[in-house]
């Protein structure tokens, strides 16, 4: 007989945290059938010779929920060996939302997640109202990847309460009409429930995002719906304590108790951070906590800081200044004309020089930015350098130095902005810990500030290669297997027979993410970042290869991916 596909000749890393074996992988209707030496041939063959062959990455941190509408590869994440998302986090979901209502769910994307407003309206064709309605729409659309998603407490309020979500403490028919649709959406496929109640996440009039609203029994009686049910995860993007350690541990005792109690996974996200090392401490001991009490909690980690990337092609710290405001009002091109004129450079240092001259990259207080820990990406693994180590080299302010190292440039030049700042041997840790799963891209959001969809090819570059203190086996593994278990996708994340047949052929020894770029590639020419990754040979969704040297071959098999009450269903 001929396979479908036949990946030839390559380095077997399985998934597994096994040792890696030479052999070949043989595909027969999207599923891995034979492993190890194939006689038979392939109708299409993949030369794997000198190459790793792996499962396809798991990301289960992701906001594509409008994004899939217009772009069925899943960009940038396909790039960087992930074949599989799970989308709606934090509470952000286009879906429950009737069409006439759409204003309300992009009022809590458009700033919380900087997605483009005017990109939704342009990109989206609205076809459902309910949760499972929106499950069958991303089912029927072409995809490249596999697709999954959680219902987000802010468009379940919105759709439940309508304006008043935004303002009011839900009523009992609400929150009972919330209940139902939670219950059918989960019925339906979906992988959970998610909300937030972090400061962060606010509406584009700086008012609270509508999940911000909700009393914490809310989320209770909304996350015990799951519980009744048997099935669903809960994500949340975080609350608001501060660093006192009475409201973090009121906090961490309520997200242990509904962990327990509900009898449903509960997950969170946590960041590297240039704070004492304890800062974390209580986090991680929740974790083990939770489990001695009986409930199930795993974290979800980064492979290094979470930054915000500043540029003149975008934003800089100092683009409310008014000095700089005429400057940033000119295209790209001609800022590059205008700079050259020494006497401008000298009144727009001057401005920024300032104590109050930079805005911070998150937040409107007006503060300097700390130069120290601003870095300039002169590639896209680092480490990097600091602006004011670059200023000190040149004699200069460091405001200068940035104006330069653009310039030199042609103003596409990328500055480096922690949020949560970057402490290695903290993300190695997380990266370690065994309640953690390494994920977190927040591809599909942010889309002009962050781009960490190469968090996956970051291992493999930095911890792998340049560190050299994490396995290639281990690596895979923290990638592929163990973020497919937490989400329960238990036909994927290994390569073994009878298991669907996504997987990477990647150089090891080339494998990096490259250098992001400026785009205006969403509907209605919105701005994003936009970055690609060396090094991999081919990606295969569902037994088709769908990317060839980082080039789209026109397949798109990619599957939506239900959750356990949908058996059968679709």
């Amino acid at each position: 007989m001929a396979y479908d596909l036949v990946v030839r000749g390559g380095t077997i890393i399985d998934g597994s945290g096994g040792a890696p074996y030479p052999g070949d992988v043989a595909v027969q209707d999207g599923v891995i059938t034979e492993l190890g030496r194939v006689r038979e041939k392939g109708r299409e063959e993949v030369d794997a010779d000198g190459l790793v062959v792996s499962p396809g990455f798991v990301d289960g941190h992701t906001h594509m929920d409008a994004q899939i509408a217009w772009d069925p590869l899943g960009t940038c994440s396909c790039w960087h060996g992930v074949t599989s998302v799970v989308m709606g986090n934090c509470g952000f979901t286009v879906a429950p939302c009737r069409e006439e209502d759409k204003h309300l769910v992009l009022r809590n994307l458009e700033r919380a997640e900087d997605i483009s407003g005017a990109a939704m309206e342009a990109g989206i064709d609205w076809t459902w109202e309910t949760y499972a309605e929106y499950l069958d729409a991303v089912e029927r659309l072409p995809k490249g990847i596999n697709y999954s998603g959680y219902v987000g407490h802010s468009a379940l309020r919105t759709w439940a309460m309508g304006e008043r979500a935004f303002e009011d403490e839900a009523k009992p028919d609400d929150l009972e009409r919330m209940a139902g649709e939670l219950r059918s959406a989960i019925r339906a496929g979906a992988m959970g429930f998610t909300t937030s109640r972090t400061r962060n996440h606010q509406t584009p009039d700086g008012k609270p995002v509508a999940s911000r609203v909700a009393r914490w029994d809310e989320v209770e009686a909304l996350v015990g719906v799951m519980g009744e049910l048997g099935a669903g995860i809960f994500e949340i993007a975080g609350e608001d304590t501060g660093r006192d350690p009475e409201r973090v541990r009121d906090y961490l005792v309520r997200l242990r108790d509904l962990a327990v109690d509900s009898g449903r996974p509960v997950t969170w996200g946590m960041f590297s951070s240039r704070r004492a090392p304890d800062y974390w401490r209580p986090y991680f001991d929740l974790l083990d906590e939770t489990a001695a009490a009986g409930g199930r909690m795993f974290a979800q980690v980064h492979s290094r800081s979470l930054n915000v990337l500043l540029s003149f092609e975008t934003r800089l710290p100092f683009d409310a200044l008014p000095e700089w405001k005429e400057l940033r009002s000119k295209p790209l091109a001609e800022q590059c004309t205008a700079l050259e004129d020494p006497t401008l450079r000298a009144r727009l240092v001057a401005a920024a020089s300032t104590p109050s001259g930079g805005r911070r990259a998150v937040g409107t207080e007006m503060r300097r930015p700390d130069y120290e820990w601003l870095f300039v990406m002169n590639d896209a693994v680092g480490p990097h350098v600091s602006v004011a180590e670059v200023a000190r080299e040149r004699g200069c302010e460091p405001v200068e130095a940035m104006i330069d190292l653009a310039r030199e440039r042609s103003l596409r030049c990328f500055f480096v902005q922690p949020i949560a700042n970057e402490n290695p041997d903290h993300v190695l840790e997380m990266m370690r810990h065994p309640r953690s799963v390494v994920t977190f891209s927040d591809s599909g959001a942010h889309v002009s500030q962050i781009m960490d969809s190469s968090l996956q090819t970051h291992v493999l570059a930095y911890w792998v290669r340049e560190r050299q203190v994490v396995t290639l086996e281990e690596a895979v593994r923290m990638l592929s297997f163990d973020t497919a278990t937490a989400w329960g996708f238990h036909d994927r994340g290994l390569l073994r027979r009878g298991f669907a047949a996504d997987l990477n052929v990647f150089d090891p020894a080339e494998v990096t993410p490259e250098i992001p770029e400026v785009v205006h590639d969403l509907p209605a020419g919105a701005v994003r970042l936009k970055q690609k990754a060396r090094g991999f040979h081919a990606t295969i969704v569902n037994g088709q290869v769908v990317l060839r040297d980082g080039e789209h071959t026109g397949a798109l098999p990619g599957q939506l991916l239900r959750g356990p009450l949908a058996a059968g269903r679709g």
